[in-house]
């Protein structure tokens, strides 16, 4: 490698860039996202196990985008001034940034902008000082030699000329000194306007830009207790909002909005056909323990904090969605779907198709959004993850998570936990018969659901009907319920300790 340390900036010496005297500003944000719950890898959200943050090298990847709007005071003078602001995101689109003079819109017009991100580094400074004088300092032990001259080269090491012709070559050192920082070079990525200003003074501005880097999701912890029976039982739901920035960027005191929904947008490098959004916007009034508040918006949804929050680069950070709510009436379904095939289209005759099986019985909780139970506010989508106290000493045991989409109020949220132990499905193809003649097919099932519970289960044993369009049960032990036009469900009682069984027969013409 080229450089044997890194060059400890504070000791360069050169003067930085110069920038307007700024007031305290004013930063917000709108969050748009893509990111599933839990699709970020941890390495995403984690500092590099050497302490550096991921944000540089995962950034790029995060399944997101903002439009950050900041506001601020500035001092112009009449006529032309040049107009620079630093600590932008890293992942900046800088075809999307806009400048506006909120004091006096119609005077104060902007001729040009930049963005400039030719960063200062090692490397960058000692290829703009060849043909010019530094000065490289050596550790020897406890002593520390000093080498002044003309650099000729950095490639592979330095080769310095002396006042005297003198030629030395330099592979390991400890600091270099140089005279200053050589234009063009700067030490955080800027952007930069050619303002024209009508009246000389102090101006409130307001910046904007898009960036990439940033995402979030909703996080919902539930506790489950157990109801009055095996198929229900009643749950306590907290919701939290995870917030992932690598932008490379913090955001300060900003007032913070979510809008869910999903968001159409043009197909770009930066975002998929289809976003989930949240806003964020700096809020006028705010109260330091206030939490969301939702409302309309559009045809999504707004959640407004209520007071400020910081929101730092490198950081995954949580706010509180609405507080816990308590003792919501949940149902547990068990459901055995024994052949997991759907409906492709045409006719299957393939007789082995109807043979695999699948012997586990899968575990739903449902409950309803309803402002009656203590919910009813439209439910961004998120992970929801289930607990349950162990009598025995009072801890939570988790106990399965699933993921929901955006879910309005008065409409159902469907959990899957996992699969049952205790009741098992065992699905069997007893007959099956094909007439091409006559274009007629018949297939036969029994399905046996059995129950090692101390209590009854009521389960749901879904069929689909995939061999083709047209079909007719023509003999079946129960009821039935058409879910689709490919599929059917049976509700039976198995009793504890007891075994049912489910028969039926298909017809299928072309």
């Amino acid at each position: 490698m080229l450089l044997s340390r890194k060059v400890p900036f504070a000791v360069l010496a050169f003067s930085l860039l110069a920038f307007p005297s700024f007031a305290a500003e004013k930063t917000s944000l709108t969050i748009y996202s893509s990111a599933a719950p839990g699709s970020l890898s941890p390495e995403m959200y984690r500092p590099m196990p050497n302490g550096e943050g991921g944000g540089w090298m995962y950034g790029s990847q995060i399944p997101g985008y903002a439009y950050v709007r900041a506001q601020r005071d500035i001092d112009l003078k009449s006529g032309a001034n040049e107009v620079k602001f630093s600590d932008v995101a890293a992942y900046i689109d800088p075809t999307t940034v806009m400048f506006k003079s909120l004091s006096d819109p119609t005077g104060t017009t902007v001729q040009e902008q930049n963005y400039q991100f030719d960063l200062v580094s090692s490397q960058k400074l000692l290829d703009r000082y060849i043909g010019q004088d530094i000065t490289v300092e050596q550790d020897h032990g406890t002593t520390v030699e000093g080498f002044a001259g003309k650099l000729l080269s950095a490639n592979g090491g330095l080769i310095l000329q002396d006042k005297d012709g003198k030629v030395t070559s330099i592979n390991n050192y400890a600091d270099i000194k140089f005279p200053e920082l050589p234009g063009g070079l700067i030490t955080k990525p800027t952007l930069v306007w050619s303002v024209l200003a009508g009246k000389a003074g102090k101006q409130s501005v307001e910046t904007s830009y898009q960036t990439g880097g940033i995402t979030w999701w909703a996080d919902y912890n539930a506790t489950y207790s157990e109801g009055k029976d095996a198929n229900s039982g009643f749950l306590d739901l907290g919701a939290w909002v995870s917030i992932v920035n690598k932008s490379g960027a913090s955001y300060d005191d900003a007032g913070l909005k979510l809008v869910a929904g999903d968001v159409h947008r043009a197909t770009n490098g930066m975002a998929g056909r289809g976003m989930s959004v949240g806003a964020m916007a700096a809020a006028k009034s705010v109260d330091a323990a206030a939490g969301f508040a939702e409302k309309a918006f559009f045809e999504f949804h707004l959640y407004t904090l209520g007071r400020s929050t910081t929101i730092p680069d490198n950081s995954t950070k949580q706010i509180e969605l609405f507080p816990k709510v308590t003792h919501v009436p949940v149902q547990k379904e068990f459901v055995y779907y024994g052949a997991m095939m759907p409906y492709y289209g045409g006719v299957n005759t393939a007789r082995e198709d109807g043979v695999p099986e699948n012997k586990k019985v899968s575990i739903y909780l449902t409950f309803k959004n309803d402002k009656k139970l203590g919910l009813g506010m439209p439910l961004p989508a998120g992970r929801v993850r289930v607990s349950k106290q162990d009598e025995a000493d009072g801890s939570l045991e988790f106990i399965g998570e699933d993921t929901i989409d955006h879910t309005p109020k008065d409409e159902d949220v469907r959990i899957k936990l996992g699969e049952a132990f205790d009741i098992t499905g065992e699905r069997k193809q007893t007959d099956f018969a094909v007439d091409n003649a006559r274009r007629t097919m018949s297939e036969s099932f029994e399905i046996t659901l059995k129950n090692h519970k101390d209590s009854d289960a009521e389960v749901l044993v879904k069929e689909n009907l995939y061999r083709g369009a047209n079909w007719e049960i023509t003999e079946a032990s129960g009821d039935y319920k058409k879910l689709d036009a490919q599929t059917i469900q049976f509700p039976v009682t198995v009793k504890k300790d007891g075994t049912t069984k489910v028969t039926y027969t298909v017809r299928y013409t072309w």
